[in-house]
């Protein structure tokens, strides 16, 4: 299928002439942007823009954790809950080795420290990411704790993977830079962004899918090959583009994509599996055995009819689920009317995994904010739901307040946030299903374009479709695109 619309636009896209919430938004900073901001034309292009609108963001992130770095990391669980500021990151630094010294995968953790976990229990790549935090924090500086100045070594290098994400971003669709602004402008990613490590993996899958725009799928795969190394939800990115390059019959690209990921996975994991195999292999047990834990749908199943769900029985079930959606995801992709867009059907996949999964910590958002702009790149939609997620993430302190003795939520209110949670994303997902199923709807493909973010997939023909009236090679889909009027244009003419 080959599109005729209009070629891509000289010019950026403007959200200001497309989004009503955008142009409303665009008031409090002095209105729509200017001719100072137009590529070419000066110093603040979009791209340099979105990057400090994410450095001050990521630093109000880190305002936000002030209160525990103080002193609530150090005395007693429950006022890190009750001021909402918890992190991983002290805490583990401790108690998984790092503080000693200790090889990760390599040497057992003490029960003294570990608690019962006797190795590291993430995945490789992000394991090396800790160490080299570990190896950059000095010891004790001007009174400050060691766990302290390595909250900050990571914060630090965090904030590298942040602006990386923004800026592949604003990248992947070269006419839409200003869809990196809400990355960064988004307030559940200033407030997730140092409680854990999850930006390491989500820098190299953005990072991933900048190559693919730019039609280099070998690079692709070794990017995703090193995301899923650091963890596992960007190997779910790999059916997507299975699924498209089947339709577009682009299925050498796909090849070359695989192999490269497979390549560097195997590269970084293939001497710590042959020389520590426990050690290495920890994280795969411990998903298997973890329990039904915080923030999945799961959890309120058991509290609501006290339904004794251990992991034998959720494990099969969490995955049926997950292979029921994605078979309905490839029904979605291979019968659509138009060949759906990359993003569109990335942003489902995880969505779908993170849906049924039998967890859901709160920085597990940061997987889907990239993936959500780049699919629907609507302020309104994604303000809905970045609400959802906001409240969800206060929701979970002050339950885990509640369960430590302080004053908090208690569970019918935890419950009522995890149904929130659910459903915002549930939202999200029925947008971006709408825009593939009636494409007029996709705000990317307003402007004529077909999916510029798709690299080799953009303007391909189909060679498979599960269409009964398959489109002609030649001339416009079944569905026309009609161009709706600029924002700015409607609000004039009414």
């Amino acid at each position: 299928m080959v599109y005729s619309g209009r070629p891509h636009p000289a010019e950026p896209v403007r959200p200001t002439e497309q989004d009503e919430v955008a142009a409303a938004g665009s008031e409090l900073i002095g209105g729509p942007a200017g001719k100072r901001i137009r590529p070419g034309t000066g110093w603040w292009t979009p791209v340099r823009i979105i990057t400090l609108v994410m450095t001050g963001m990521f630093a109000l992130g880190l305002v936000q954790k002030l209160p525990c770095y103080r002193s609530s990391w150090f005395h007693g669980p429950a006022d890190q809950y009750t001021r909402a500021c918890y992190s991983d990151i002290p805490h583990l630094y401790g108690a998984r080795g790092f503080a000693e010294g200790l090889i990760p995968y390599f040497d057992r953790i003490p029960e003294e420290l570990s608690r019962g976990m006797e190795y590291l229990e993430y995945p490789v790549l992000t394991g090396l990411f800790m160490e080299v935090a570990a190896w950059l924090t000095p010891g004790e500086v001007a009174g400050q704790r060691p766990e302290q100045i390595y909250w900050l070594v990571n914060a630090g290098l965090l904030l590298i993977c942040a602006l990386i994400i923004a800026v592949c971003v604003s990248r992947i669709h070269r006419n839409r830079p200003w869809d990196g602004l809400l990355v960064a402008l988004s307030p559940a990613f200033a407030l997730t962004a140092t409680i854990n490590w999850d930006l390491f993996a989500g820098a190299l899958a953005c990072a991933a899918l900048l190559m693919w725009s730019r039609g280099r799928p070998l690079a692709t795969g070794v990017l995703l090959g090193l995301a899923t190394a650091a963890k596992l939800y960007p190997l779910l990115l790999l059916g997507p583009l299975l699924l498209l390059c089947w339709r577009a019959g682009r299925l050498r690209a796909f090849a070359l994509t695989a192999a490269g990921a497979t390549g560097a996975w195997l590269t970084v994991n293939l001497p710590v599996m042959l020389l520590a195999t426990e050690g290495w292999a920890k994280f795969y047990t411990f998903s298997q055995e973890r329990p039904v834990d915080f923030g999945s749908f799961w959890l309120v199943l058991a509290q609501r009819t006290d339904l004794h769900l251990p992991p034998e029985t959720v494990n099969p079930l969490a995955t049926g689920l997950v292979l029921l959606g994605c078979a309905a995801i490839g029904l979605l992709a291979l019968a659509a009317p138009r060949r759906p867009r990359l993003a569109q059907l990335a942003f489902l996949v995880v969505a779908v995994f993170v849906l049924t999964n039998k967890v859901y910590s709160p920085q597990y958002v940061l997987w889907l904010i990239p993936l959500a702009v780049l699919a629907r790149p609507r302020w309104r939609d994604f303000l809905i739901w970045q609400t959802c997620e906001v409240l969800y993430f206060l929701s979970i302190w002050m339950y885990l307040a509640q369960t430590s003795g302080a004053h908090g939520l208690p569970a019918g209110g935890y419950q009522l946030a995890i149904v929130l949670h659910l459903a915002g994303t549930l939202y999200l997902c029925t947008m971006v299903v709408r825009d593939v199923l009636r494409p007029e709807h996709d705000m990317v493909r307003r402007d004529g374009s077909d999916d510029p973010g798709g690299g080799v997939l953009d303007r391909a023909p189909d060679r498979f479709t599960l269409r009964r009236r398959p489109v002609p090679r030649t001339g416009l889909p079944d569905h026309r695109l009609v161009e709706p009027a600029p924002f700015h244009v409607k609000r004039a003419r009414s």
